[in-house]
This record gives C-alpha cells, sequence and structure tokens, in this order.
C-alpha cells in the first residue's frame, strides 16, 4: 500500500470546478505533476490562486476531483489535508506581525515528523536565525517570504504549493527563492507546485510550465522555449501590445487553406488605442470608450519604422539578433533624445549602422528603433513592473529589463551612452552583461567620481561630460562628438582585427585557470601539457582575478574552467585582504559551463604585513612570505567552514563537475616537513566537502594521494579536463 502510494502522482487534479456564487472560476481543470518542481503562470484573474486554494480545502469544490500520491483529498478541511503532507506559501506571506521568527516555527513544527527541524531551517536560512526574535512586521518582504517558506516546510509535507514566492521581492532575493526551488526539485524528498507571474522563475525551475487561462489549464509547455520566445510568451500570456493577442491559444494553423488577414493599409495618419489601460481581471469593469479615446496619440511620420518594429516582434529572436554587426545608442529619450541622436548622427556617419534605444521610465513615446515599452517587455513582470510611480523601483526594473533585452541580442558592435547617475545606473547593468572587449562608452557627469559601482568588473570606458548632459553646446557637442568617435574608433579597430583573427587558420578556444604563487608548479604543468587543445589563461587568485575570470566565463568567451586555486574562499570568510564575492562560482552555476576544480591554497588566509593582522588571530600559526604579506594557516573549524560553503555551490552547478582533493596537501606550503602541514586540518575540509556535495554521475569528488603539486596531480587534473572537454579533434567552439 505504502509503496503503491510513493509511486502515484505527486499531484492529480481531475475535472476541478470551482464557482465564486455565480461566476465560474475554475472550470474543468487537470493537472498531474508526477515529482519535482512544476509551474502555473497565467495573468491575474486566472485562477491561479483559487487552485491553490481549493487544494488546499480553503474554497468549495463544485465538481472533479484532487488527489495526492493517490490520497483522496477532495472537499477534505485544511488541517486535515495539512496533516496528509500538503504544505502551502500563500500568496501575500500572511505572518502574524506580533509573533517572533521563532515562535511563528515552533507553532509550525511537530505537525509532522521528518528531516525539517528549527535547526535545518536556521542553518538554511542564516538571516532568520539572526531575526529569530523579531516579530513578523519587524521582517522585511524578502524575510518575510523566507519565513513563509520555512513555516510550510517544518509540516514536512509530500507536496509544497507556492503561491506567488517571488511577489513583491528585490531581485537578489528572487535569486535566492530561485534557488532553493531548484534544490528542492533536486532532492526529490517534496514535490513543489509553483504559481508564478515571472516568467524568467517559472522556466527556471520547471522543465514544463502549464498556462493558466480563464479557469483553465490552457496547454503546457516546454520551458526552454517558453523563456527563449518573447512572442509566444505575448500570445499566451498577453505581453505585449493587446492589440496582437489572439483569442484562441493556438500555436499552428487549424488546417491547410488557414491564411493571414491582409495587414491593413496604413497610408495616412495612425491612431494607437490602449483598450486597457489597468490590466483587468475577469471580475473588473470594461474601461469607459471616452477614457479610451482621450488617451489614444496619432502618428503621422515613422510609419515605416513602426511597421519594422512590427515586423521584427513577429519574427523568431534569432532573426531579430541575427545580421551585421550594430552599434547601440542607449538612453532616456524622454530627457536626453537631442543629445544621443547628436551622439548617433556622428557614429552613423562613419559607416557603422546603429539602433537608437529608449530606456526611459516616464512611459512617454519617443521616436526610435527600439522603444522603452519593448524593453520593458524583457522584465519578468512585464511593463507594469517598470512604469510604476516609483521613480527608484522604475529604474532598477528596467535596468533589468534593458540587461535581459541586451544579452538575448547576438549582433551588438558597441554601446554608447550619455546622461546623469540615473542614466548610467540604468544601462551600467546590461553593459556589464557584454563579452569583455565588446566597446562599452558612458559619457556622464558622475564620471569624475567613484565609478566601481557602475564600472564592477567590467571594460566599461567612463568620460567626464564637463557640463551636465542637458542640452547641446559648445562644451557639450564637444565632448560627446570626441565620445561617439572614440566608441566607433574602438568598434572599426575591433571589427577589423576579428576579420583578420578569422581569416587564420581555427584559433583555440580558451580556459580559465586559477593560480596562486604556491599552487604556480601543477599550474605550468596543465598549461604546457594542454597549450595544443586550448588557450590557457591564467588568472591570479587575488580576489579580483577570480572575479574577472567568471566574468569571462558570464561573457561566453572561456569555455571552461580549471578552477585549481579557490583561496580567495579563504579570504571572504575570514577576512582576508584577497577576497572572492558572495557570488564565487555564480557565473558557472548559471552558464553550466564544464568544471574541474580542487582546493589549492585553501590553507591560507592572506594579510598584509604582520602589523596589520587582526587581534582575534593573534596566537596563531604564520607564515611571513614577504615583509608585506603574511600567511595564515586555516585550522579544522575554518577548513569545515569553507567545505560547506564551498559544496553548497558546487550542488548548484548543472554542468559537468570533477572536483579534486589532494590528500598529500593543498599547497607548496602543506607538504610533508613543510610549514603548514597539517592533515587533520585537511581532512576536515576533505570530509566536510564529501557530506555536503550531492554526488551524481555529472558532479563528482575524487581523491588523490598526491600534493596538489605533484606531476601525478596535474595528469589527472589534465584527464578529467580531456575527458569534459575533448580533446583537440572534438574540443568545443566558443559561441562569440
Amino acid at each position: 500500500m505504502n509503496e503503491a502510494r510513493r509511486s502515484a502522482a505527486a499531484l492529480k487534479v481531475r475535472g476541478l470546478d470551482v464557482y465564486y456564487g455565480h461566476s465560474h472560476a475554475l472550470q474543468g481543470v487537470d493537472l498531474t505533476l508526477e515529482s519535482g518542481v512544476f509551474s502555473v503562470v497565467g495573468r491575474n484573474g486566472m485562477g491561479k490562486t483559487t487552485l491553490c486554494k481549493a487544494i488546499m480545502g480553503l474554497v468549495g469544490v463544485s465538481g472533479g476531483s484532487i488527489r495526492v500520491r493517490g490520497a483522496d483529498i477532495t472537499r477534505r478541511p485544511p488541517a486535515q489535508i495539512a496533516r496528509l503532507g500538503v504544505g502551502y506559501v500563500p500568496q501575500g506571506r500572511r505572518l502574524w506581525r506580533s509573533l517572533s521568527v521563532d515562535e511563528h516555527l515552533q507553532l509550525a513544527g511537530g505537525m509532522r515528523s521528518g528531516a525539517w527541524t528549527v535547526e535545518r531551517i536556521y542553518d538554511t536560512f542564516p538571516r532568520l536565525a539572526e531575526r529569530r526574535d523579531h516579530g513578523g512586521g519587524q521582517l522585511s518582504g524578502g524575510e518575510q517570504q523566507m519565513l513563509a517558506i520555512s513555516r510550510a516546510l517544518l509540516t514536512n509535507p509530500h507536496l509544497l504549493i507556492m503561491d506567488e514566492p517571488t511577489e513583491g521581492l528585490a531581485p537578489v532575493i528572487v535569486a535566492q527563492v530561485e534557488e532553493m526551488l531548484l534544490r528542492l526539485g533536486e532532492d526529490g524528498d517534496m514535490s513543489v507546485l509553483v504559481i508564478e507571474q515571472n516568467i524568467g522563475v517559472a522556466t527556471a525551475v520547471s522543465r514544463n510550465v502549464a498556462i493558466m487561462v480563464n479557469g483553465r489549464i490552457n496547454r503546457i509547455i516546454d520551458s526552454a522555449r517558453l523563456a527563449a520566445d518573447r512572442e509566444l510568451q505575448q500570445r499566451l500570456l498577453g505581453v505585449g501590445l493587446h492589440a496582437e493577442l489572439e483569442p484562441d491559444i493556438e500555436i499552428s494553423a487549424t488546417g491547410p487553406e488557414a491564411k493571414p488577414a491582409p495587414a491593413p493599409r496604413r497610408d495616412g495618419p495612425i491612431r494607437i488605442y490602449v483598450s486597457n489601460p489597468t490590466l483587468p481581471t475577469r471580475w473588473s469593469q470594461p474601461v469607459p470608450i471616452a477614457r479610451i479615446e482621450a488617451a489614444a496619440r496619432t502618428l503621422s511620420t515613422q510609419i515605416a519604422r513602426l511597421d519594422e518594429t512590427a515586423r521584427r516582434k513577429r519574427e523568431p529572436m534569432a532573426a531579430q539578433t541575427a545580421g551585421p554587426p550594430v552599434v547601440l545608442v542607449v538612453g532616456t529619450l524622454d530627457t536626453k533624445g537631442l543629445e544621443l541622436r547628436f551622439i548617433r548622427d556622428i557614429i552613423a556617419e562613419t559607416g557603422l549602422r546603429t539602433r537608437l534605444v529608449d530606456v526611459s521610465t516616464s512611459g512617454k513615446h519617443s521616436s526610435c528603433d527600439v522603444s522603452a515599452q519593448e524593453i520593458a517587455l524583457n522584465h519578468g513582470r512585464g511593463g507594469s513592473a517598470v512604469f510604476g510611480p516609483d521613480r527608484g523601483a522604475a529604474v532598477t526594473a528596467m535596468a533589468d529589463a534593458f540587461a535581459s533585452w541586451l544579452r538575448r541580442q547576438g549582433n551588438v558592435a558597441g554601446v554608447i551612452s550619455a546622461g546623469g547617475s540615473g542614466a548610467a545606473s540604468l544601462v551600467a547593468p546590461g553593459m556589464r552583461a557584454l563579452p569583455v572587449g565588446v566597446p562599452k562608452l558612458i559619457i556622464s557627469s558622475v564620471a569624475s567620481g567613484d565609478v566601481g559601482p557602475y564600472v564592477g568588473p567590467a571594460d566599461i570606458t567612463m568620460m567626464h561630460s564637463v557640463t551636465d548632459v542637458q542640452g547641446l553646446n559648445s562644451i557639450s557637442r564637444a565632448v560627446l562628438a570626441n565620445g561617439a568617435h572614440a566608441l566607433a574608433g574602438m568598434v572599426k579597430a575591433r571589427l577589423d582585427a576579428r576579420a583578420a583573427t578569422a581569416r587564420e587558420a581555427g584559433g583555440l578556444p580558451s580556459v580559465g585557470i586559477t593560480m596562486f604563487g604556491v599552487t604556480t608548479p601543477t599550474v605550468q604543468k596543465i598549461a604546457a601539457e594542454l597549450r595544443d587543445d586550448v588557450e590557457c589563461l591564467v588568472f591570479h587568485a587575488t580576489g579580483v582575478g577570480g572575479r574577472s575570470m567568471e566574468k569571462l566565463v558570464e561573457s561566453g568567451q572561456l569555455a571552461g574552467v580549471i578552477d585549481l586555486t579557490t583561496t580567495e574562499v579563504c579570504d571572504l570568510l575570514m577576512g582576508g585582504v584577497f577576497p572572492a564575492t558572495e557570488d564565487r562560482f555564480g557565473a558557472i552555476i548559471r552558464t553550466r559551463i564544464p568544471y574541474v576544480g580542487s582546493v589549492g591554497a585553501l590553507d591560507m588566509v592572506n594579510f598584509g604585513a604582520p602589523d596589520t593582522i587582526p587581534e582575534r588571530y593573534r596566537g596563531r600559526k604564520f607564515h611571513v612570505h614577504n615583509p608585506q604579506v603574511t600567511l595564515m594557516r586555516t585550522t579544522v573549524e575554518e577548513n569545515e567552514r569553507m567545505g560547506r560553503w564551498i559544496g553548497e555551490r558546487l550542488n548548484q552547478m548543472d554542468g559537468p563537475v570533477r572536483f579534486f582533493l589532494p590528500e598529500g596537501g593543498v599547497s607548496a606550503l602543506d607538504a610533508r616537513g613543510q610549514p603548514f602541514w597539517d592533515p587533520d586540518a585537511d581532512a576536515a575540509l576533505f570530509r566536510t566537502l564529501e557530506r555536503t556535495v550531492r554526488q551524481t554521475g555529472h558532479r563528482q569528488l575524487i581523491r588523490t594521494p598526491k600534493n596538489i603539486n605533484d606531476p601525478d596531480f596535474a595528469a589527472a587534473i589534465v584527464g578529467a579536463f580531456r575527458t569534459l572537454f575533448g580533446r583537440t579533434g572534438t574540443r568545443r567552439r566558443l559561441a562569440r
């Protein structure tokens, strides 16, 4: 009986009907979740939340059935459904303002025994442990969502239902929720039904996505296809121009005789109507005709450009991003249109193709090649997230949308922008997403100060505008013209160099290798062995080195990584001078490229001169590398901490992973007879990694009895590399 229960689908909904009075909210819903994570998406008012409430017994069911692992839970009381193993994270979190975090968790714990305990919750969400005595009303939105998810996990459910888990959260918190959903799906202990409006999240966590329209499951579609096809999203989910929506959601024509309707003539002025300024629900009232007429706008020029934009929307994404290289001139056309068109004209005079891109958040329409409305569609929540009353939130959302749009463009030869701090913060994230080497220039009044927040690890050039970018005058014309000519020169030089390289006989793919002084011998052996197969780019693991390598990974310029020296993690966790960021390994996780790694130099934390070492470390084992660099040996406890930190990130890597553990020592100083030789500390590191990492066919930890600088260890790394990447005849080629 129990075996039959486990083999049954996690959730099976058949013919489900729910009414609110005379309104038919759910209309014969059929849905099956076998295991893992499954997403349901749809516009507001389509019945998604009602589906959640029906499963939980919170609304009356008029017809149909609901089964969880074979057990019929239709019309059972909510408390009984919860005891049968169904957890619920409601939309809006539904926390008690007066109860502390710990009181919330203690109330939820104990309903069902299982792996999730209060202690595990605090280990999984350290932020909740820090805020355990704070009331529900004192938490941020992200913290409240963590608590709502934790409360459901403590019931140790077989099936977890999450209604809009990322609603209203900052992008960094959305990423954390997405990561947790992926982890829950990998663990296999519970299945998760996710109700989402964020298409990016829904498609990232689920192999298939159900589309809900007017109280029905209209179709189930492959998530990769939905994520990649903006036109399909517009058709299925109503994202974009209302005039382009189709009444019946069907991809293929109904028969061989089906023909497209003739396009309307556009011989004169065009009236543009927005029929629903506010997104409708099933219960909202129609917008008055007078209001629609008053809001309509007339276009008497740029008809050809409007037609071209509509044509691009109808074409597949691949067609939009193909073609000759193009320079993007990007900015807020509602306030900087004159200046940006001045730059555009100069670049166009050099013979380069240009596209004028609007990223303004006012909602005003400007003559351009890519409108702000088109850019806004690339945000996970669409234009409603971008064009809001909160300017700060709007700028952040537009920056995310522009970065997402820019990543989909495959023919960008360069990007230039001009404006103040707001414009710079709008375009910089997108520029940082471009590959290193693609010319990027921002002309701004903020360029005379600290430009680190704008440039980051990318190769963005910032030019001081001298006067504010506000109108054209003798100074601004000279500065803007210099910027335009500088970008045109960079683009032309790069295109010429790329053409010359293409004429040469096949270049080698590039692979990043991390190195420190104490791992140099083995890096040199690896690079020498692979020099005929790949171009080895060596990065000095001093914090910036790791960030630069991962920037190239994110840009698609590395075919893989041999991350031999992960010492930057030591300095991040223990306060050294060469720290990684919290996003160390993040580019590997996101791109899924092949990864060969090791624990090089995790035996040491880097400090400056001896008198700069923090007081709390006095009495530890040190080695003076030179008068300005002092190394501190890591302890058993610190190695366990690093093992957990690295192991958790290895678990998030979906690409092929081989991670090596050198039992003979992790650096030149950690060898028998050397100052940092400490087998117990190394054993703690290896043991913790093995306990933390979920090993699979593509994610493996490999122990070797050699020191990291031993020739046999280098040979093992090379062997693993060739297994993952292939030899010369089959080696991977970069897309760019």
